[in-house]
């Protein structure tokens, strides 16, 4: 259950009850897609690096270990040994996003794995028997996510193609909103069914709706007041992030956000980098979720609290300082700038491990400084400091 505590704004300070703990929001949450951090991070690591929530993939389980496999160990919790609260995404972004000749049907999707090709189904009931198999703490709806066919537009298309390629997008939305709406309902009823069964690992396992329509205001504000009826536990925007310009992004929040229920939890999927966040939180997000710290991390790409630095370049062969000076996380508490540019030069695998963790907790320590800014009325001045100043290059 999602509790308002304050707002300076929009944004908006809260906490989110579970059955596996509470947790105080905004929140980032750390991208673990198969049960474990890329980077060799383990979920003994992610307490030092005050992670509150972890996300795992429900298509990747689904196909290695497979759920059923994870059920028989007794969930995902003891699975990865992790007691706080775990949500898993119900695969639709997967199955769009990495699965071969998928066929979209009212009943679900048939596509290919993309591990071995085998031919797979699945549709608002299975992908719910699945995220109950994990027992996730908040499982997600099964949804359609829409391509960003508006990508499609160049500069020098003429009137006619371009307004041709919209007017087809627009359509193609409309109609997988509106399936998307009807496949909530089913996973609605299937989520229900299945906290009632005996042998469900988490009988308190929450569901989340998502709103999509690309990047249509209309579609979006309809979609959200159709869902919002549904009176789900938690409301995610989906379908952002995914190729279009940042400002297309801000606008469609701009838009839909102020008809998000007040009294639920708010999520922006896939989202994003720290000014990301920060413009998001400030128009009434309250959730996020991103690989980038830690994909980033791996390509020696550093995130700190005066810009983002390049772990490789030469003028860090001989820094004897942190990553960060103003980062009290482990790598930085113990390794040199020099050091981890030696680790990645000479290919070492602690070289992405020291640079995930320092990313990690600086994400979960970003969110930590924009709660404690909400909670003091200083959420302006601390998005007018940061929020241009984390998108730009380190200068030293």
């Amino acid at each position: 259950m999602y509790t308002l505590i304050k707002k300076e704004g929009k944004a908006r300070r809260g906490q989110f009850e579970t059955v596996h703990g509470t947790f105080q929001t905004p929140c980032f949450m750390n991208v673990g897609t198969a049960a474990a951090i890329k980077g060799g991070i383990s979920s003994l690591d992610l307490v030092n690096l005050k992670c509150q929530v972890e996300l795992c993939n429900t298509y990747h389980l689904h196909l290695r270990p497979t759920d059923k496999v994870i059920k028989e160990m007794g969930g995902l919790h003891k699975f990865m040994n992790w007691d706080k609260p775990i949500l898993t995404d119900s695969g639709g972004f997967q199955v769009f996003s990495l699965a071969k000749l998928r066929k979209i049907k009212e009943e679900g999707v048939y596509f290919n794995s993309h591990v071995d090709g085998r031919r797979i189904f699945m549709g608002p009931e299975e992908s719910m028997q699945i995220q109950s198999n994990l027992g996730s703490t908040i499982a997600m709806a099964f949804d359609e996510c829409v391509d960003n066919h508006m990508a499609q537009i160049t500069p020098d298309m003429d009137e006619q193609t371009k307004n041709r390629i919209i007017r087809k997008a627009y359509e193609y939305s409309k109609n997988s909103c509106e399936r998307t709406t009807r496949w909530l309902y089913r996973c609605r009823e299937e989520m229900a069914r299945l906290n009632a069964l005996p042998d469900t690992i988490n009988k308190h396992q929450l569901l989340f709706g998502i709103n999509q329509g690309s990047v249509f205001e209309d579609l979006r504000l309809r979609h959200m007041e159709e869902i919002a009826k549904l009176d789900m536990d938690g409301y995610a925007v989906g379908g952002l992030a995914v190729g279009e310009p940042t400002e297309e992004m801000y606008r469609i929040l701009d838009a839909v956000v102020p008809v998000m229920p007040e009294k639920k939890i708010r999520y922006l999927m896939g989202v994003g980098t720290p000014s990301n966040i920060i413009e998001a939180v400030a128009r009434g997000i309250d959730l996020f979720d991103c690989v980038m710290p830690s994909r980033n991390a791996r390509h020696a790409t550093i995130f700190t609290w005066n810009g983002i630095m390049h772990a490789t370049n030469k003028c860090y062969e001989t820094d004897s300082r942190p990553l960060d000076p103003e980062c009290d996380c482990p790598t930085c508490r113990n390794f040199s700038r020099a050091y981890i540019r030696h680790l990645f030069k000479a290919d070492e695998q602690l070289a992405g491990r020291l640079a995930v963790a320092h990313n990690l907790y600086f994400y979960n320590t970003l969110m930590e400084k924009i709660r404690d800014a909400i909670d003091n009325d200083e959420f302006d001045s601390f998005r007018a400091k940061y929020s241009g100043l984390l998108a730009s290059k380190l200068e030293d």
